[in-house]
C-alpha cells in the first residue's frame, strides 16, 4: 500500500480549516487527502500542535525541524522518503508522484475570491483573532 504523510506546522485544528480565515491551500490539502484515501493510499497529518509526539517520533522530520526550524514545515513523505519541504506538493506532483488518478478542482491558486461566509488569507494555520485557536 503506498502511504503519504505531511508534518504540517501549528494549527488550532487537524486540517487547519477553521474559524474565519480559511487557507486556500490548507482547503486544498483536505481534498487532496480525500481523494488519496478513496484511491487508496494511506494518507496521515500531523499537526505540529495536536501531535508533537509524531514530530519527535520520526528521527528524520525531527532532525530537519531542529536543525532548519519550523520554516522546513510542511514536511512530505511519500513510502517513508521526504520528497518535499517548505511547500505542499502541487496537485499535478501528487499525480507523478504517487502514479494516482486524482479528480480535485480546488487549486490553491485558482481561489481567487472568497467562499460565501469566509475570508481567505495566504497565512499558515489559523488566524489567531479567529476565534477558533
Amino acid at each position: 500500500m503506498k502511504t503519504f504523510v505531511v508534518y504540517e506546522p501549528a494549527m488550532c485544528c487537524p486540517t487547519g480549516i477553521c474559524g474565519v480565515s480559511v487557507d486556500p491551500e490548507l482547503l486544498r490539502m483536505s481534498s487532496v487527502v480525500q481523494q488519496l484515501e478513496k484511491a487508496g493510499i494511506k494518507t496521515e497529518r500531523f499537526n505540529l500542535s495536536s501531535n508533537p509526539q509524531a514530530f519527535i517520533e520520526n528521527t528524520a522530520v525531527n532532525k530537519l525541524l531542529m536543525s532548519k526550524g519550523v520554516e522546513v514545515l510542511p514536511v512530505t513523505l511519500i513510502q517513508g522518503e521526504i520528497v518535499e519541504t517548505g511547500r505542499y506538493l502541487s496537485n499535478a506532483e501528487l499525480k507523478e508522484k504517487l502514479d494516482v488518478k486524482l479528480t480535485l478542482n480546488v487549486a490553491a491558486t485558482s481561489v481567487k475570491r472568497p467562499l460565501r461566509g469566509f475570508r481567505l488569507k495566504n497565512v499558515g494555520g489559523c488566524d489567531p483573532n479567529s476565534g477558533c485557536c
